[in-house]
């Protein structure tokens, strides 16, 4: 048994895809499905059911999966536990990323990382089913940091840090409210046609939350996987209106942005393993990361802190 098959392995179970795991372990899905192949019989156990156009683990995949993580932990922790002695900072760091970042400038944050650690390779992920799903893949080790907005919990095997919060804003043409920006009371919107985040998304379940709290049910027949400009020029071509984190609505001054009645907070946190359990590189980019967050303009952060 190799590390490697354990990596493929541990791939295709993150993705439940052979062609979505390839991509992700920048390898040929041939060379990858063959090597998958060789472990289940090495093993003399079938890992993966393939008889339904979904693929799934059975339950002896499961039981494997998760010894298969701590090993490549393991390998990686003992790997990474001698950089001193060469030196330099090297490693990888697998980090969960969000569609949006609001008033924290992540791409200068990682390339400053970038430029201070040359030798450390930043793998970024996007999660398609929502951020919360970093949780699950930072206690089971596939992810080393990740980017979490409105968390459904604080799970009490991870450090969370608050990264920054702020408002929530209504946003809509000129045209739709050519009134003063008085505050928008949500009980007023409840027929409005809203643009936004597939219902998974941590902003989605924000909003969806703070309708349910006065008594209202949300109406959003346009649902966007995707960032601010695609739902702004939605809303710019009339398609309906939405709200947005306060500093997002800032990039788009053709449109007009008024506070809510009812204050709903937008929270950004920083997810990681405790810090007994942080590789040198993984630990490097949090620091990097605690510290554009406090260079954030106070009036839209907050500093980090564990709640």
């Amino acid at each position: 048994m190799e590390l490697r098959q354990l990596e493929y392995f541990v791939a295709v179970a993150a993705e439940m895809s052979f062609s979505r795991a390839a991509t992700r372990a920048h390898v040929v899905q041939s060379a990858l499905s063959t090597s998958v192949a060789k472990l289940e019989r090495e093993l003399e156990v079938q890992l993966f059911d393939r008889s339904r156009q979904q693929i799934s683990l059975t339950a002896a995949g499961e039981r494997f999966r998760s010894h298969a993580l701590d090993v490549l932990h393991t390998a990686r922790a003992a790997a990474e536990s001698v950089q001193e002695f060469r030196g330099t900072l090297s490693g990888t760091v697998e980090f969960g990323s969000l569609i949006a970042f609001g008033p924290l400038d992540v791409a200068a944050a990682l390339g400053q990382f970038h430029r201070e650690n040359p030798h450390v390779r930043l793998r970024l992920h996007l999660s398609q089913s929502g951020a919360s799903a970093y949780l699950s893949a930072l206690t089971e080790g596939s992810l080393d940091l990740a980017l979490v907005s409105v968390p459904e919990r604080l799970p009490p095997s991870l450090d969370m840090r608050l990264l920054f919060e702020e408002p929530m804003v209504y946003v809509c043409r000129a045209q739709d409210m050519p009134t003063a920006a008085t505050p928008v009371d949500l009980t007023d919107l409840a027929t409005a046609e809203l643009v936004g985040f597939p219902p998974n998304f941590g902003l989605r379940r924000l909003m969806d939350d703070a309708f349910h709290a006065v008594g209202v049910q949300s109406r959003t027949p346009y649902e966007v996987p995707a960032g601010f400009a695609a739902i702004a020029e939605l809303v710019r071509n009339g398609l309906g209106t939405t709200f947005m984190p306060a500093s997002e609505a800032d990039r788009f001054p053709d449109l007009r942005s008024y506070p809510l009645a009812q204050q709903v907070t937008w929270q950004v946190y920083l997810a990681s393993p405790p810090a007994v359990r942080m590789t040198p590189a993984g630990t490097r980019l949090a620091d990097t990361l605690l510290a554009a967050a406090a260079a954030t303009p106070a009036q839209r952060r907050v500093p980090g802190r564990r709640p």
